[in-house]
C-alpha cells in the first residue's frame, strides 16, 4: 500500500510543478536567452565552477542586459546586469525574499542574517546594526593594525622572489581580524597556515556553486546520494566545531570578567559576539544555535569577501605602478616620511584616493560577482568595517613594500566559488621601499 501512495504523491507533485512552470513561462516568453536542451535547459553547459563566470558573461554579451535561462525542469532565471532594473529592486525596503539557492547554505548558516528573510531578517538586522556604529568601528583599528603588522612580517619571506600568491596570506590575515575584532577571540590564524576552518569555507562555497547549476544536486531528496553531500557534512563538522569553540571561549571570558577576574584594566571593547550573547527578543535570550548562525554568517562574510577584495586590489596596484605611486604619495602626506606608524581612525578616513582604488578594484573584481534573489533588498551594513580594514591593510603594505607584477606576467584565471577567486592564484612580486 505504501508504494502506490508514494508514487501517487510523487506524480501529483510533478503535475503541480509542471503547472507552475507553465504559468511562469508566460512571463519569460518575450525575454531572450539560451534555449539549452529539453528538460535540462543549460545545465550541461556548466561542467565545473570555472564555467559559471564564463557562461554568464557570454549570455550577457550575446543576448543583452536581461537574459532568461532554464536550469533543470523546474527552475528558470533572469540574468540581469541592467543598472536601472537592479536599482529598482535594490532600493526597495519590501522586496527582501531570498532565492531558493540560499537554502543550500542553511546547513551551515541556518537562518542567520544572510539566509533569513521576512520578520526574522528585519528583527536581527535591527538588533545587530548598532554593533557597526562608527564609534565602535573606531575601537577595532588597533586590531587591524596589529594583524596587519603580522601580515607585513610574513611578506618579508617573499622579498626577492619573482612571484608569489598573496591570497593565502591575506585570507588568514582577515580571519585573524574578524575573530579578534568582531568575536573578541584571538585564533592566531596567520601562524597556523594549515587552518581547517579556511579550507572548509573554501570547500563549502565551491559546493554551493556546483549545487546551483546541477539539477540533481538542487533536489534535496537526491542530494544525499552525491559525493558533495558527504564533503559538505565533513566541512560542516569542522565549521560548527570552530564556531562553537569561539562562542564558548567568549562566554568563559565574560564570566570571568563578571566575577572580577578581568585581567585587562583598560576599558574593553564590546565585540559583536558580546552583543549576541546579551541580546533578548521579547525577553528571551538567543539560543546557542541562533548565536552560532549569526557568528558563522559574519565569520564567513567578514573574512572571505574582504580577503578577495584586498588581494585583487594589491594585484591591481602591482600591475598599475603609476596608480600605486599616487597612493604612496597620499600615504606620505598623511604620515610624513615615517614608514612604521600605526594608523588612527582619522588617518584611514583621510585615505580618499586609496578608497577610490579599492572601489575601482571591486568594480573590476567584485568579491561576490553574482547572487540570486526572488525579490529582495540586501544592503550589507558591514561595508564600513570592511573598508576600514582594507584601507588599514593595504596602506600598511604600501608603506613597507613596492608592489610589482609577477615575473613572468601573471594572468588571472577568474572563478566564482561564491566568492570571486583566481584558480591559479593572485600573484605579484615585492621589494622593500627605500
Amino acid at each position: 500500500m505504501i508504494l502506490p501512495i508514494l508514487l501517487c504523491l510523487i506524480f501529483s507533485f510533478l503535475i503541480w510543478s509542471l503547472y507552475q512552470t507553465c504559468k511562469k513561462n508566460s512571463f519569460y516568453k518575450n525575454i531572450p536567452g539560451p534555449s539549452g536542451v529539453p528538460i535540462f535547459g543549460i545545465a550541461f553547459e556548466f561542467k565545473s565552477t570555472q564555467d559559471v563566470l564564463i557562461n554568464l558573461t557570454s549570455y550577457i554579451k550575446t543576448y543583452g542586459d536581461i537574459v532568461t535561462a532554464k536550469i533543470g525542469p523546474f527552475r528558470r532565471y533572469l540574468l540581469v546586469s541592467d543598472y536601472n532594473f537592479l536599482e529598482c529592486v535594490l532600493s526597495s525596503t519590501k522586496l527582501i525574499k531570498k532565492s531558493h539557492h540560499y537554502t543550500f547554505f542553511q546547513g551551515w548558516l541556518g537562518t542567520g542574517l544572510l539566509t533569513a528573510d521576512g520578520a526574522k531578517w528585519k528583527t536581527h538586522r535591527r538588533i545587530l546594526t548598532p554593533a557597526f556604529h562608527f564609534q565602535i568601528l573606531e575601537q577595532f583599528i588597533e586590531v587591524f593594525e596589529k594583524c596587519g603588522d603580522v601580515l607585513v612580517k610574513k611578506f618579508e619571506n617573499e622579498v626577492g622572489r619573482k612571484s608569489f600568491d598573496i591570497y593565502p596570506y591575506v585570507t588568514l590575515h582577515t580571519l585573524d581580524v574578524i575573530c579578534e575584532s568582531i568575536m573578541g577571540i584571538s585564533v592566531n590564524a596567520q601562524n597556523n597556515s594549515t587552518s581547517e576552518y579556511v579550507n572548509s569555507v573554501k570547500n563549502i562555497c565551491k559546493i554551493f556553486v556546483e549545487r546551483s547549476v546541477s539539477p540533481l544536486q538542487m533536489c534535496r531528496f537526491m542530494y544525499p546520494f552525491t559525493k558533495n553531500y558527504w564533503a559538505e557534512q565533513k566541512a560542516l563538522k569542522i565549521l560548527h566545531q570552530h564556531t562553537n569553540s569561539v562562542i564558548d571561549a567568549r562566554r568563559k571570558e565574560l564570566h570571568k570578567a563578571e566575577n572580577g577576574h578581568n585581567t585587562n584594566p583598560k576599558k574593553s571593547k564590546k565585540p559583536f559576539l558580546d552583543l549576541l550573547l546579551e541580546t533578548k527578543i521579547d525577553g528571551i535570550p538567543l539560543t546557542q544555535e541562533e548565536i552560532r548562525e549569526e557568528v558563522d554568517t559574519f565569520m564567513f562574510e567578514g573574512h572571505d569577501t574582504t580577503a578577495s577584495a584586498i588581494s585583487f586590489t594589491l594585484y591591481s596596484l602591482a600591475n598599475n605602478l603609476h596608480v600605486q605611486e599616487k597612493a604612496v604619495d597620499e600615504q606620505k602626506k598623511i604620515f610624513g616620511e615615517r614608514k612604521d606608524v600605526t594608523a588612527a581612525y582619522a588617518d584611514l578616513q583621510n585615505m580618499k584616493y586609496l578608497e577610490n582604488i579599492i572601489k575601482e578594484s571591486l568594480r573590476l573584481y567584485p568579491s561576490v560577482p553574482f547572487y540570486n534573489r526572488e525579490i529582495t533588498d540586501d544592503i550589507m551594513f558591514g561595508q564600513k568595517f570592511a573598508m576600514l580594514e582594507m584601507k588599514s591593510t593595504i596602506s600598511k603594505i604600501l608603506r613597507k613594500y613596492k608592489l610589482l607584477p609577477a615575473d613572468p606576467q601573471h594572468e588571472l584565471n577568474l572563478v566564482s566559488e561564491l566568492i570571486l577567486k583566481s584558480s591559479n592564484g593572485i600573484k605579484i612580486s615585492i621589494e622593500p621601499r627605500c
